[in-house]
């Protein structure tokens, strides 16, 4: 897989942290209630833990920018998708009291290559627990 460099200057760490935030701030303003942000165990690590219309979501953020090849969405890989479910399942069995109806959500923030946020989309469902 071909990675290219940040947007000038920025690191990817940089860049990460900058479309998490936007992702918080977008699905808050869309009803999603922030449980939890970057919730790690060592099996995995979840972006964002949320409820929202009675599931919880683990939301993964992605960020590309117009010059990368793949969708933000086609690069969360099988191998990703594992760890988030292992991530996800380890919260609901130390945090969570009662069944829960769970999601896998993927936010999709498309930067210029500036490193400013272009759009966000929110891809509800976007895998199934693996």
């Amino acid at each position: 897989m071909l990675r290219r460099k940040p947007p000038k200057g920025r690191t990817r760490k940089e860049l990460g942290r900058i479309a998490e935030e936007h992702a918080a701030r977008y699905l808050a303003s869309r009803g999603y209630r922030i449980r939890e942000r970057n919730f790690r165990t060592r099996g995995g690590e979840v972006d964002i833990i949320a409820e929202h219309h009675g599931a919880l979501a683990f939301v993964e953020v992605r960020a590309r920018s117009s010059s990368d090849f793949m969708s933000p969405l086609e690069s969360v890989t099988t191998t990703k998708q594992r760890r988030i479910t292992r991530a996800a399942n380890s919260y609901v069995s130390t945090r969570e009291r009662r069944e829960r109806i769970m999601r896998y959500d993927v936010v999709e923030v498309f930067l210029t290559p500036a490193g400013r946020v272009e759009r966000i989309n929110v891809v509800e469902g976007a895998f199934g627990g693996t």
